[in-house]
């Protein structure tokens, strides 16, 4: 029979959790892809959010999972995954990057001295969008999160539940905020002017953070 933890270090254990996945999601792949494609789909702010927290608690699941296999399996299981899963995340968002900056390219905006350049139709439906950054989080685990898995597998399976809830509300929180943050400066600083460039900007940062995660390595 597994002891129980004791409380004081229960609770700073959950709280560093809680402060590494805040932190961990402040990585511009935690929200750059939200905040673009919010834009080019002219999304109000509720469904950016709406994206944000389900691709957030999705990227908690699987990263949960992914620390459940590794506790049962070990770290052969480990080196396996954490390497396999960030490559399908960075393919999809290279894929979905592509696909902006290729259109954008093709469907040229209006000369200057013409009519009043209006913002383009989204380039893919909101369902597909939506569906891309769930499935782009989704398919990468918090590597710096599954350590705590493997730190705690004799804790039981409590202590590994509480984790996974902190893990959950500081990446959901961390996801908001810098997406919040990053929605509010480009507002501020008056970014609609640059809309006609809208598609190649996209597209070139989300093929930016796909190599970012095939290259970061924490």
């Amino acid at each position: 029979m597994t002891p129980a933890p004791d409380q004081t270090m229960l609770l700073s254990l959950l709280g560093l959790g809680f402060t590494t996945a805040f932190l961990h999601a402040a990585l511009p792949t935690h929200w750059l892809p939200f905040v673009l494609v919010g834009r080019a789909q002219r999304w109000a702010l509720d469904r950016v959010m709406a994206a944000v927290v389900v691709a957030g608690l999705a990227h908690v699941a699987v990263t949960a999972a992914v620390g459940g296999l590794i506790v049962l399996a070990g770290l052969a299981l480990d080196t396996w995954i954490a390497g396999l899963l960030p490559h399908l995340s960075a393919a999809l968002l290279l894929v979905f990057g592509g696909f902006y900056l290729v259109r954008s390219l093709v469907r040229r905006p209006q000369l200057a001295g013409g009519p009043e350049l209006e913002r383009p139709e989204p380039a893919v439906s909101h369902a597909a969008a939506f569906g891309a950054l769930v499935a782009t989080m989704a398919l990468s685990p918090g590597e710096v999160l599954l350590p705590f898995y493997l730190n705690q597998a004799q804790g039981g399976a409590a202590v590994l539940a509480a984790l996974t809830v902190v893990f959950a509300v500081g990446t959901v929180l961390g996801m908001a905020l810098f997406t919040l943050l990053a929605r509010a400066g480009w507002s501020v600083l008056r970014l609609e002017r640059w809309a006609r460039y809208e598609g190649v900007v996209l597209g070139f940062a989300l093929i930016v953070v796909g190599l970012l995660v095939i290259l970061y390595r924490p």
